[in-house]
């Protein structure tokens, strides 16, 4: 009885001197980068007596050996092949231009596109075409 009263009494003081988040003095990411800081921290103060220096030694290094004068191979030869002679094919012409119309047809009337695009931007234009004369008088009759 005595051990189940002393885990309660121990939960319950757990409990009661943990602080909630919200006064706990910020965010979760507040308080992982203040731990990660306390353990860099830890690190270095405690780091040197923790891993001793002699652990680490430095591996010996051997200077490679070089011959006093240095040896080089005669060049293979290669065989002689025949001259065989390339005649390059003339260049194509160049593609006119593309000329882009400056006016578009429709029915009853046409798009002009005007401007330069440089000083003048670039605008099209709509003109209608006229409209079709009237139809002509009936001819007058003729006096008998």
């Amino acid at each position: 009885m005595r051990r189940i009263l002393a885990l309660v009494l121990a939960a319950t003081l757990l409990i009661s001197l943990t602080a909630p988040v919200a006064e706990a003095g910020g965010s979760t990411a507040t308080n992982v980068a203040l731990g990660l800081a306390s353990f860099a921290v830890f690190n270095q103060l405690v780091g040197g007596f923790y891993y001793p220096r002699y652990a680490y030694a430095t591996p010996a290094y051997y200077y490679p050996t070089y011959p006093a004068y240095p040896t080089y191979a005669a060049y293979p030869a290669y065989p002689s092949y025949s001259t065989v002679v390339y005649v390059q094919a003339p260049a194509p012409a160049p593609a006119p231009a593309q000329q882009y119309a400056n006016v578009v047809q429709y029915p009853h009337g046409r798009y002009e596109l005007r401007g330069d695009g440089i000083r003048t931007p670039y605008q099209w234009v709509w003109i209608p075409n006229p409209p079709p004369p009237p139809p002509a008088a009936p001819p007058a009759p003729k006096d008998q």
